[in-house]
């Protein structure tokens, strides 16, 4: 797999919340590691959840952002993201914030989105593939 990839804010929570799957995620980061692209999106979505769901305390959740922060590539959502995203859900029919999430992948030139929540194997014009980790371990 070449070229910059795109982790979802689900595999994030998986990292941090002591989940099964943290192995697995922990292994893709790895393997990736020079290549990754997080955003401000997924950076308060993973903090959200962390807090809201129980799995760290706001000051955990807060140590664990910095440190993103500090080891990735973080881009901003700007406006172009917004309007990118709003034709994606048109054309796709993914949620508007599934659609951020891949217009934010490919407005950074990344070729691969890893995310267990959209198709699996599904090549967005013809440029970035959704690929979910998890696809042959059993439910």
């Amino acid at each position: 797999m070449k070229g910059k990839v795109f982790v979802d804010t689900n595999l994030w929570v998986y990292l941090y919340s002591d989940k099964p799957k943290a192995d697995r995620v922990r292994s893709l980061l790895d393997k990736h590691f020079a290549e990754l692209i997080i955003s401000t999106q997924v950076l308060g979505e993973l903090f959200n959840v962390l807090v809201k769901k129980g799995f760290k305390s706001k000051e955990k959740a807060q140590e664990i952002i910095s440190d993103l922060v500090e080891n990735f590539r973080v881009i901003e959502i700007d406006k172009s993201f917004v309007l990118k995203g709003i034709e994606i859900s048109i054309e796709y029919g993914y949620s508007y914030w599934d659609s951020l999430i891949i217009a934010s992948a490919l407005e950074n030139d990344c070729s691969t989105l890893f995310t267990e929540d959209m198709h699996h194997g599904q090549l967005i014009e013809r440029k970035l593939k959704i690929s979910d980790p998890f696809k042959d371990i059993a439910p």
